[in-house]
């Protein structure tokens, strides 16, 4: 332990556990002041289904075996090749992992893990992104002063300045009672240096668990040649993998294996006789006497099942996500420009194509079709909402088990900062530039009960591909399944413009169409009261061969529609119910996400 008159980098604020909000501060017992994490026989077991060209074979694959060991307040160090065990073990002991499978015991100051632990601890996955998200999850964690601190290969990607920089602030807050518990890969002499105890684990196995300036000396007792201008990290790592010779291999190493299997065959017999001589050591034997008065010490009963419990309310939690989604929506303004650009284009292509095709022996026609090609514009536009909830899963999970937010928290704020804005503004920029080309008018209430209805549809087109995509990746959301039922039920809404075409038949499937709500709307809003002959016309419009519509009421009761002002709403409702029913399917899949993706 250093003096308190060190300079710190980042200032340390003394928290009171009253102070959080909506939380039973009972379980925050065995995590106030400096905690001590113990984990006693780990082992964790992974089912593993591999598919065959007539079946599926299911297998059990022991991913670590019988662990145990302490982590006090310091840098506590998990180390070893890359084949995953590393990472595995630091999510095991940050309650990351899936239960199933996993047995043992894990304590918190001698007492049964608390069912909030993921919210009162800390946790730095692997961001696959650039280095100053890496060094914001960093600081964002750093800044909640949890007692006990998780971190996933933090300086994997950075320069050898930057991760100085990290390890260096780690190794501050170990300093002032926190336990910092990373993994790492090969970190250099001026990193390893300042850890405090060292884990090397391969294969789900320990080979070394205690104080990190004794490794060195541990391998060099045993037989081991170091060399003195040798890592003592790639040194540790070599020996893992095979590549130096002990006292038991000194008459057998007399040639090199030249197959790959005999290198993997070489690199498993020394893993294993590198845990027999742990196992056998007076480290093993005295961290064996220390877990077992924690044992002694601890209280009857196990750990309780894992809880996500949020420390703020759920308003202030709404407050944030709609901000920094709202931001996050507002942060590509080229790309938001450039949609607005390419909508305005497309609407004063096809507001001048009905300009031109003008026709007063088809007035009304044109009105209906015009109406039609605005609601496939909906339509086609909310296909493009799918990933709303997929682009930041990763995110969203790690923050949601820490406890920053509830699932409908984020949920509606995510709806309410991207998807609105996000359909909003260029469905109002396609409507408004569209009439105005092609010389409809209306009333102030016509308008806004058309963009009304515009909104009530572009919504629910857009609940859609949200139900069928949230919470799995962007390239597994069935884009087609969502095409072929736009396709098809436009397809079935265009053909109800001609009623003697129409087959009854299929008139139901209408029952479950957004295109046909949606359009039946606009049409009741549009036409009802329209007079499309006037008698300044009266001339132009004899002299058409065909009949010719001239109220809006004629055609609307051509197409079946009621008159009446429940036969507008009744489309509403409609949409309001698919809406309801498609979000709530989103918000079940996010719950279920979570849970999946909870461990």
């Amino acid at each position: 332990m250093s003096s308190n008159n060190e300079p710190v980098a980042i200032p340390i604020i003394e928290r009171n556990p009253n102070d959080l909000l909506g939380m039973d501060t009972s379980d925050l017992n065995t995590l106030t002041g400096e905690a001590v994490l113990s984990f006693h026989n780990i082992s964790y077991q992974e089912t593993v289904q591999r598919c065959f060209q007539f079946y599926k074979k299911t297998s059990v694959i022991e991913r670590l075996s019988n662990i145990s060991g302490i982590m006090k307040p310091g840098l506590n160090v998990i180390m070893g090749p890359q084949d995953g065990s590393r990472s595995l073990l630091l999510n095991v002991l940050a309650a990351r992992t899936d239960p199933r499978g996993l047995s043992g015991d894990i304590f918190i100051n001698g007492k049964p893990r608390p069912a909030n632990f993921t919210c009162t601890s800390g946790y730095v996955p692997q961001p696959r992104s650039k280095e100053l998200r890496k060094r914001t999850s960093i600081a964002m964690e750093l800044v909640a002063e949890h007692p006990i601190l998780f971190l996933d290969d933090p300086t994997t990607g950075l320069d050898l300045s930057t991760t100085t920089d990290v390890i260096s602030i780690l190794r501050r807050m170990s300093m002032r009672g926190r336990t910092i518990i990373f993994s790492i890969y090969r970190p250099p002499y001026s990193i390893f240096r300042l850890f405090d105890r060292l884990t090397l684990v391969a294969s789900g196995k320990v080979m070394f668990h205690g104080p990190a300036q004794e490794a060195l000396e541990y391998f060099k007792s045993a037989g081991y040649n170091y060399d003195s201008h040798n890592n003592p990290a790639d040194f540790f790592l070599d020996i893992i993998d095979g590549g130096f010779s002990a006292l038991f291999h000194s008459e057998e190493d007399g040639h090199e294996a030249g197959e790959h299997e005999e290198l993997s065959e070489r690199q498993h017999e020394v893993i294993e006789e590198l845990v027999n001589m742990y196992a056998q050591s007076s480290l093993y034997r005295k961290m064996k006497t220390e877990l077992d008065s924690f044992l002694g010490e601890r209280k009857a009963g196990r750990s309780s099942a894992l809880e996500i419990m949020c420390v703020t309310p759920f308003w202030h939690q709404l407050r944030w996500i709609f901000r920094r989604s709202f931001k996050n929506c507002l942060g590509f303004p080229r790309v938001t420009g450039i949609q607005a650009i390419v909508t305005a284009l497309v609407a004063v292509i096809v507001g001048t194509v009905f300009l031109v095709l003008q026709n007063d022996c088809t007035a009304i026609q044109r009105r209906a079709a015009l109406l039609f090609l605005l609601t496939s514009f909906e339509c086609i536009t909310g296909m493009t909402t799918g990933e709303l909830f997929v682009i930041d899963s990763d995110r969203f999970i790690h923050e949601h088990i820490s406890g920053y937010y509830r699932v409908s928290s984020y949920f509606l704020g995510k709806l309410l900062a991207e998807l609105v804005p996000r359909r909003l503004f260029p469905s109002i920029i396609f409507t408004v530039i569209v009439f105005s080309i092609a010389g409809i008018k209306t009333d102030v209430k016509g308008f806004f009960t058309m963009i009304f209805t515009v909104m009530m549809l572009a919504y629910s087109a857009s609940s859609l591909p949200l139900s069928i995509g949230a919470g799995e990746n962007a390239a597994a959301i069935p884009t087609q399944f969502i095409t072929i039922y736009f396709v098809f039920t436009m397809y079935i809404t265009g053909l109800s413009l001609h009623p003697e075409d129409f087959l009854p038949e299929i008139s139901w499937i209408q029952h479950f169409s957004i295109p046909h709500y949606g359009f039946t709307a606009l049409l009741h809003n549009d036409l009802l009261g329209q007079n499309f002959c006037p008698e300044h016309k009266t001339a132009e419009i004899s002299r058409c061969h065909n009949l010719v519509i001239c109220t809006g009421e004629e055609f609307l009761t051509i197409q079946g529609i009621d008159l009446s002002s429940w036969g507008f709403w009744e489309n509403h409702v409609a949409l309001v119910c698919i809406m309801i029913i498609l979000l709530s399917i989103t918000y079940v899949q996010l719950l279920a996400f979570t849970k999946k993706r909870h461990f």
